[in-house]
């Protein structure tokens, strides 16, 4: 009884409600820093007299009366409900059985009512709320949204904290004999549904909205880019222009969209000269304030899917902005992701649903072996799960302990076929290294046999002339002279051999060691050159190498694999071309964002949709029996593990591919 009395003294009443109210807070803080990050709202828009002057309130203040609001409902609430169930040992007794009836009525309903109000009535709270605020109907839908996942964060937290209270409160009850289950009756796969489908609702949402912030900010910079550097380059900062005139030259720039328009905008009054849409307050007075600051990037409103470029003109009737209305994403961008948000709860709700009615109790002891053996550090398991039941369960084990016996035999026989593949990888680049030996050494050697020739034939010369006093001293040097430029090409010819011999030296020694060691960009292009010359002559197209960076930029690592991998992608670049000659291959070297840009572009064939959806996941190959689909494989492995790097692409059926190789600098 004396430990009854320590649980009831942790589990008060009046603490439950202060910890469930100060996590609230807590998810309502995050909230707060997170919804102008979600909702990309626009720079210098919250906060400051704009946001007066466009909504009549700022975003703290808004935060502050929504917070204090929900606090308030929610820490009253529950002290209501925790207060009913506040029973204590001494006047347990005296209850009739009735009232022990009811509480423990209640504390199997509340559980499950609480979680559905924290869940929703914040969201319809805040949605109320906002329409008060008169704010725009797309804004009211993402807060909410956001609202409401943040909500099922608190609503399961909530339950968890505050399960052992009610959890208590019926073992007190049930050891009076009193052990009546009268309240909501929940099978297991409605409790699954309750409490775990908002989970997977939560989460999928607020990746959605992470992942749809940062594809709309990354986007939005591109396309601001893009209009950007067509005003500068259109509109010149010591030309002064006539309105008409200045429509005439937006008229011209090629938008990214149908729904993008051109308007131009007084810089004194805001009036619009010219806009085949209504330009709203927000737009223009973010225009007019704050043109500056943001390099002509403007934003319409609040979490809209609508911007702008401008930039300033001056004309015959003063300074005016000219600029691009644009649309990030089309309206109908988000359709897609709703749908696969139905049909991700439809097929959760199905799987639980389904789970929930097919296992027993005895689950709980299968659970705990799979996670036994889930935590093993051998990936082929040793121990089968034992059998403790001689139903379903039991089935399911024993196809479980043959499905991982099956699996060890498996992956060994994976790890055979890896190193087989692996071995023929190895073969297949040290036969075309060794193939394209005779090709760049042959040149060099002929050249220095021709030197030697010549250095002969002035031996000779030099050798009669002795004696000779017909000779003066100046035709003694004139030979001398002659001897050294034979002996200077014989050097540079052997220095050639030598960086040939270093270079296929080194991608053979690379197979089987990965030594770090610093190497320059000049000296991975040296290498990639000699390597592919051979190839490239023979398939007659040109690689035209653009160095956008120092080529004396020093990167960590081994150069040798970085050249086999830039390798593979100029071979697949040519393979690309089916034999055709006169092609083009670009091998682009660019610095963005501290890192290393290689970028191998072909005007190719492309790739199908359904090789992009496989590429780098698995070992594909478009060259049938002639590939092994490893070396794009390796490569994005290579790239991962021993430069922290990343590969991407893109690919168009018809019109060829850019493999782009990104290295932190």
């Amino acid at each position: 009884m004396k430990q009854t009395k320590k649980i009831f003294n942790i589990n008060t009443p009046k603490k439950l409600a202060l910890l469930n109210t100060i996590i609230f807070i807590f998810t309502c803080i995050l909230l707060y820093f997170a919804l102008p990050k979600i909702l990309n709202y626009p720079v210098n828009s919250i906060d400051n007299d704009f946001q007066i002057q466009t909504v009549g309130i700022k975003y703290t203040d808004q935060c502050i009366i929504l917070i204090s609001i929900l606090t308030c409902m929610l820490y009253i609430t529950l002290r209501l409900v925790y207060r009913k169930l506040n029973i204590s040992s001494k006047n347990i007794a005296n209850l009739s059985a009735n009232e022990i009836k009811k509480i423990r009525k209640k504390c199997f309903n509340y559980p499950f009512v609480m979680f559905i109000i924290e869940l929703f009535v914040p969201s319809i709270i805040v949605a109320l709320l906002l329409v008060v605020f008169n704010t725009e109907f797309e804004l009211i839908i993402r807060i909410s949204t956001v609202v409401f996942s943040l909500s099922a964060i608190f609503a399961i937290i909530s339950y968890m904290v505050s399960r052992n209270f009610f959890v208590t409160k019926l073992i007190q009850t049930d050891s009076l004999g009193k052990n009546d289950s009268n309240g909501i009756r929940l099978n297991l796969y409605k409790k699954l549904l309750i409490q775990i489908l908002p989970l997977f609702l939560y989460s999928f949402v607020l990746i959605l909205l992470i992942a749809l912030s940062l594809m709309t900010t990354e986007k939005s910079n591109l396309i601001n880019y893009f209009y950007k550097q067509e005003l500068d380059s259109r509109f010149l900062d010591n030309t002064t222009y006539d309105l008409e005139e200045a429509k005439n030259i937006l008229s011209n720039i090629t938008l990214n969209s149908q729904n993008d328009t051109i308007f131009i905008l007084s810089c004194d009054t805001n009036q619009v000269y010219y806009s085949p849409v209504e330009l709203n307050t927000f737009l223009k007075n973010y225009i007019k304030l704050f043109y500056e600051n943001t390099d002509g990037h403007v934003y319409e409103y609040y979490g809209q899917n609508v911007e702008g470029c401008v930039t300033k003109i001056h004309t015959t009737l003063g300074d005016y902005f000219v600029g691009i209305r644009y649309f990030v994403f089309e309206n109908t961008f988000i359709t897609p992701f709703i749908m696969v948000a139905i049909a991700l709860m439809i097929f959760n709700g199905l799987f639980i649903f389904y789970i929930g009615k097919s296992f027993s109790n005895d689950i709980k002891d299968v659970v705990k072996g799979m996670e036994n053996i889930s935590n093993s550090n051998d990936i082929i398991y040793s121990k089968n799960l034992p059998i403790t039941a001689n139903d379903e369960i039991s089935d399911l084990t024993k196809s479980f302990n043959k499905i991982q016996t099956l699996t060890a035999q498996n992956i060994k026989q994976l790890q055979n076929n890896q190193n087989m593949l692996m071995e023929k990888e190895r073969l297949a680049s040290l036969g075309q290294l060794i193939g394209g030996i005779s090709h760049n050494l042959k040149t060099p050697i002929m050249s220095i046999s021709g030197a030697t020739e010549g250095l002969n034939d002035l031996i000779k010369e030099y050798d009669s002339s002795i004696g000779d006093l017909d000779v003066t001293n100046e035709d003694h040097h004139e030979i001398a002279k002659d001897m050294q430029t034979w002996v200077n090409k014989i050097k540079e010819y052997t220095e050639y051999m030598s960086d040939i011999i270093t270079t296929v030296k080194g991608q053979a020694v690379t197979l089987s060691s990965d030594n770090d060691v610093d190497f320059t960009i000049d000296e991975l292009i040296k290498r990639v050159d000699i390597l592919m010359k051979h190839e490239l002559k023979n398939s007659l197209i040109t690689l035209n190498i653009n160095l956008n960076i120092d080529k004396n930029t020093v990167l960590d690592g081994n150069v040798n694999s970085l050249v086999q991998v830039v390798n593979n992608m100029i071979s697949n670049a040519i393979q690309s071309y089916n034999g055709q000659t006169g092609n083009q291959i670009n091998l682009n070297f660019d610095k963005k964002d501290g890192s290393l840009l290689i970028s191998v572009q072909d005007f190719g064939m492309g790739m199908s949709k359904e090789v992009k959806s496989k590429l780098f996941k698995e070992m594909i190959t478009t060259k049938g029996k002639n590939g092994s689909g490893l070396g794009l494989f390796m490569s994005y492995s290579t790239i991962k593990a021993h430069f922290n790097g990343d590969i991407s692409f893109e690919s168009q059926e018809g019109k060829g591919t850019c493999f782009y190789i990104s290295i932190p600098i």
